[in-house]
């Protein structure tokens, strides 16, 4: 199985674009990328906004040849309602948009179904996944049932996928904030994956996604847990998660990674050093 991180916070964008390759089946969950449009105060700088632009370039291009794309749930860096060119003559897999959703992801959701109507990116088909499985030769595609996006639904609901080609099996965990509740944890360590990429928590579930990571650790056979998205607009994101880290080596064989230390890349952490970077490169209109 081929996984290549297209998109993370730790490459310097908003998003969990991942490309997987399978000998029967290749796809992209969650072909988005946003920034923040606030932080310390200030707009994207420039900076962010090229990377902005090459990963969208680097999603398009891995897209056109994809035969299936995933949209874990309706925030827009995850999905983007703008580019449903790329969904033309694919199948879109996506969270159900009538069944546990919240308020704000519903009314994206009807924008972003409309806009797949459209020619420009009409669908080959349109099937929603929320604690299914699908079969593509050898390689079973399964979703989880709707999880909370964090500790209840407020923020909506998402779902987490396991792609398994009989030989090997990741998981993507989409928006579960850490994990930060039992179910999602649960559903992680029932799947038993080699390779998880997890979203990593916000301020307010670092304990208890820290807890929840070394039973990840500790219960399943995974050889790389790869951390990011929410976790690493946090500059202190390793110190946040230093008991994950000794976890892991404790137990043996367990890597802890970014998405862009997966690829062999240093970290490149734009948002974060949003004020650093309009301090050394000011020279450009806020």
């Amino acid at each position: 199985m081929k996984i290549i991180p297209l998109a993370f916070d730790s490459m310097g964008t908003r998003s969990m674009a991942t490309y997987v390759e399978t000998k029967d089946v290749k796809l992209i969950i969650d072909p988005a990328v946003a920034l923040a449009p606030k932080r310390f105060g200030l707009p994207p700088h420039p900076k962010e906004v090229e990377r902005l632009g090459e990963h969208w370039t680097e999603i398009k291009k891995k897209a056109a040849n994809c035969d299936i794309l995933v949209v874990t749930h309706y925030h827009y860096d995850h999905h983007d309602p703008d580019e449903g060119g790329i969904y033309k003559d694919k199948t879109a897999m996506l969270k159900d948009p009538t069944h546990h959703i919240n308020k704000s992801q519903t009314g994206r959701s009807k924008v972003f179904l409309e806009n797949l109507d459209s020619l420009l990116g009409r669908p080959k088909e349109v099937l929603y996944t929320d604690g299914k499985e699908f079969r593509y030769g050898d390689t079973s595609l399964r979703f989880s049932p709707p999880m909370t996006h964090g500790f209840d639904g407020r923020l909506g609901y998402v779902t987490e996928v396991v792609v398994d080609d009989g030989v090997s099996r990741f998981l993507h965990s989409s928006d579960v904030l850490g994990p930060c509740t039992k179910e999602q944890t649960d559903y992680i360590v029932k799947e038993n994956p080699e390779t998880a990429f997890i979203d990593g928590p916000m301020y307010f579930s670092v304990r208890e996604a820290i807890n929840n990571l070394k039973r990840i650790i500790d219960e399943t056979d995974i050889k790389t847990l790869v951390v990011d998205h929410h976790l690493l607009r946090d500059p202190r994101w390793r110190e946040k998660i230093a008991e994950v880290f000794a976890e892991a080596e404790k137990k043996g064989g367990v890597r802890v990674l970014t998405a862009a230390g997966f690829l062999g890349r240093g970290d490149d952490l734009l948002e974060s050093k949003r004020k650093e970077l309009w301090k050394l490169y000011p020279d450009t209109e806020k």
